[in-house]
């Protein structure tokens, strides 16, 4: 686990931003608190941050130069197959001179090129200069595990594992308002763009070459979904069943290969209770790691997490919240954001990688299963969408009581008529519209209303359509549910769902490895039908089948229900004064110039009526907002 940047100059006026490589490096320590290094050639500058996960030898570290003295390479992440990548080379002349992926990774670039990443089984951002020929390769692994920023001016390049960084190495600081206008909307910022005008996220399975003054980007890897072979899979779903959990348990067993302690969080759920129950297959009292909401019990889980954790004997550790142990986290969490990101579930994300990171370095975790199998409440009514019928029809009907009742996502029968609400909607929009509206928090009228004028005339209507065009290109008004998964895995996982657990993993120095990300995973997931993943009374249905013998039965019987941030409670007490006398106070918003004075008091207004609706989601995503704008614009 660890942390890269760099500069490549164009002009010698580029040549004098080397200078703040060490600054870049030092902005991001948590991401590699036990050793850093640079290295510093002509018109290139890498620099490293380290966290030890595997014992090295002192030749493995970073940045690493081959033996020739050519090729130069900064890596962060973790290939799991890189021992029988290093026999073929072995077999082929290659020497090494460590144990280390990093070393592999180098010499399969020498010896293959570009076309070397296919072959990488794992998650990266990685750098590599080649002094002989001066020239630049970056690249990001398939699914967006690890961050790669980059920004490019007629003088220079910069890359980086985090904004920090890039601010560091002199980024300017100049608002993209689409950004914003997205961000309000989603409450996350979707690649390629960045809150910065000028610096981009490089696209999952993407590379950039960079020689002289020229630029190539190229995507290497695409989910590899066809439907007309989706639909004619030869394989019976027992035979679906049982390759998935072969596949799974190869993908768990390599995420386990560490020399530090290993553990996994075990939420209760399905999807973490699937690789809790696969990991005990490779060792021996594995460590897991659970969070309880004492103050929440419609939200905790831990019983059915003791009970996987009984079945395979596991060292359980329970950490038990309170709301004042959120509470007490919530400046920690604010001040490491260096982009505005508003999912407030990132908080207790934050706390569990700090209580875990006291115990192990590494973490497996669950993610993934949801975006490629169908696991949200939102796939089911996609599904109820397409399948239509009496029920459908009889939602869509009661449209205008949905409108007037209230709504919460922190009671059962709140959080129900908010649902039947976004489905009503659903019913009377195409796929396109309706993905974006269960996507988003709120829509796009809403969220210009929000901005200031002259904020608004900043909105480009013509890039911000096309940046949404481009999210939802793969939905078609005759595809199948895949394609709203295929959307989800381009836009959920990796901006959001990935987001957060980088950046709170990261916060913390932890490493975490979700095994269903795994492209075998990720690949066989894609050549399944939706009705292997999908009926009228399953979600998740080749998950939950094909493991049902591995999980206590209590699994099955009971609803997922996530975690909510008791955010309206503290808004309403703790917070209030930062609502109302600082970051959302009138003279600070009419003195900032970018939101609307008159918008941002309605939403107080609400806040603080006798039905708020979901407008807490939307105050903390203006709180998170303007926490950054004071800790880096200002």
């Amino acid at each position: 686990m660890c942390g890269i940047t760099g500069v490549f100059a164009f002009t010698d006026a580029g040549r004098r931003s080397l200078s703040a490589l060490h600054a870049s490096t030092d902005a991001i320590v948590s991401r590699g608190p036990d050793s850093q290094g640079h290295f510093v050639y002509d018109r290139c500058g890498l620099g490293f941050r380290r966290l030890a996960i595997l014992d090295l030898t002192a030749d493995g570290n970073q940045p690493m130069t081959d033996e020739s003295g050519r090729y130069t390479i900064v890596f962060n992440g973790e290939i799991f197959n890189f021992k029988e990548l290093r026999q073929k080379l072995i077999k082929k002349g290659h020497r090494f001179h460590s144990q280390t992926d990093t070393e592999v990774i180098l010499n399969l670039y020498i010896s293959e090129g570009r076309g070397f990443l296919k072959k990488l089984n794992g998650f990266f951002g990685l750098a590599i200069y080649d002094k002989e020929e001066d020239s630049l390769f970056i690249a990001r692994d398939r699914m967006g595990e690890k961050p790669i920023l980059v920004y490019r001016d007629e003088d220079k390049m910069f890359f980086a594992s985090e904004m920090k960084s890039m601010l560091a190495l002199g980024v300017p600081r100049k608002l993209d308002y689409v950004a914003l206008s997205h961000y309000l909307q989603l409450n996350y910022i979707p690649g390629p763009a960045t809150i910065f005008k000028g610096v981009k996220k490089l696209l999952p399975g993407h590379y950039l070459f960079i020689k002289g003054g020229k630029v190539v980007k190229k995507r290497y890897y695409k989910i590899p979904y066809d439907p007309k072979k989706t639909a004619k899979n030869k394989l019976t779903y027992e035979e679906q069943q049982k390759k998935l959990v072969n596949l799974l348990d190869d993908a768990t067993a390599r995420r386990l290969v560490a020399d530090v302690p290993v553990g996994a969080f075990l939420s209760g759920g399905i999807d973490s209770s699937v690789i809790v129950a696969l990991a005990s297959r490779h060792t021996q009292h594995l460590n897991t790691f659970s969070i309880g909401y004492r103050d929440e019990p419609f939200f905790d889980e831990t019983k059915y997490a003791k009970l996987v954790a009984e079945r395979y004997k596991t060292n359980h550790t329970v950490f038990s919240l309170t709301n004042q142990d959120l509470y007490d986290h919530i400046f920690d969490v604010l001040d490491y954001i260096d982009e505005p990101f508003a999912d407030s579930s990132a908080l207790a994300v934050y706390i569990l990688s700090k209580r875990t990171r006291e115990k192990a370095t590494v973490a497996l975790s669950g993610d993934g299963a949801d975006e490629m199998f169908a696991g949200y409440n939102k796939h089911m009514g996609e599904f109820q969408v397409r399948q239509g019928g009496f029920k459908a029809e009889a939602v869509t009907g009661l449209n205008l009581l949905w409108d007037v009742l209230p709504k919460s996502r922190n009671s059962f029968f709140g959080n129900r008529i908010r649902q039947f609400q976004r489905f009503s909607r659903g019913m009377l929009s195409g796929p396109k519209d309706r993905y974006w509206d269960w996507a988003t928090f709120v829509n796009e009228k809403d969220a210009r209303n929000l901005l200031s004028a002259d904020s608004r005339r900043k909105v480009g209507k013509k890039l911000a359509e096309k940046r949404r065009k481009d999210i939802l290109e793969n939905l078609h008004a005759d595809g199948d549910l895949n394609e709203v998964l295929l959307t989800d895995m381009n836009l959920v996982l990796p901006y959001d769902m990935l987001t957060k657990v980088d950046l709170m993993s990261m916060a913390n120095s932890l490493e975490v490895r979700p095994p269903f990300l795994d492209p075998n995973v990720v690949n066989f997931a894609f050549s399944l039908p939706t009705e292997s993943k999908i009926d009228a009374k399953m979600k998740k249905k080749i998950v939950q089948d094909a493991f049902r013998p591995m999980l206590p039965e209590e699994l099955y019987k009971r609803p997922k229900h996530g975690f909510e941030v008791p955010l309206l409670k503290w808004f309403r007490n703790e917070l209030r004064p930062l609502i109302e006398d600082d970051l959302l106070s009138d003279g600070f918003i009419e003195a900032q110039g970018i939101f609307s004075v008159d918008g941002i008091r309605a939403l107080k207004t609400q806040l603080f009526s006798r039905n708020p609706g979901d407008v807490h989601a939307r105050i903390w995503a203006l709180i998170v907002f303007q926490h950054w704008w004071k800790r880096y614009m200002m």
